[in-house]
């Protein structure tokens, strides 16, 4: 159901939607499974803030927005687009930098250990 603003929608009874609306254009009927696509394509869960304190919501109204799903505005749905995350995005340089970084740490790490112990060990023949 679109919101009066026409910037969001809201599934008020959420067994019922799944177990009806789901099956219809999904291969499942699984309500976070559906919540779980929505976050990949950028819809947030709405949550309201007033006087200070989150107002809990009717019994099972949940409400999702993304800033280019508003109603009449068709012409924007173009831009909801899955996020992509893959490892070929990542440059081989950056690969070999990161790795770079993590040998100095460790080097860093194995000083700072040794320097620890020599003076661990010379406070005990101060003592």
């Amino acid at each position: 159901l679109l919101c009066q603003s026409g910037s969001s929608f809201h599934v008020f009874d959420q067994g019922q939607f799944a177990k009806e609306v789901l099956p219809k254009y999904f291969k499942h009927s699984n309500m976070a499974s559906f919540v779980r696509q929505l976050n990949m394509y950028g819809f947030r869960k709405v949550v309201h803030i007033e006087q200070g304190g989150l107002v809990k919501p009717e019994k099972d109204d949940t409400e999702f927005q993304h800033p280019y799903f508003i109603r009449g505005q068709e012409h924007l749905l173009e831009n909801i687009k899955r996020k992509v995350t893959s490892v070929s995005n990542i440059k081989n340089e950056d690969i070999k930098v990161r790795q770079d970084n993590v040998t100095k740490l460790l080097t860093d790490i194995q000083v700072m250990k040794g320097k620890q112990e020599s003076m661990d060990s010379k406070l005990v023949a101060m003592k």
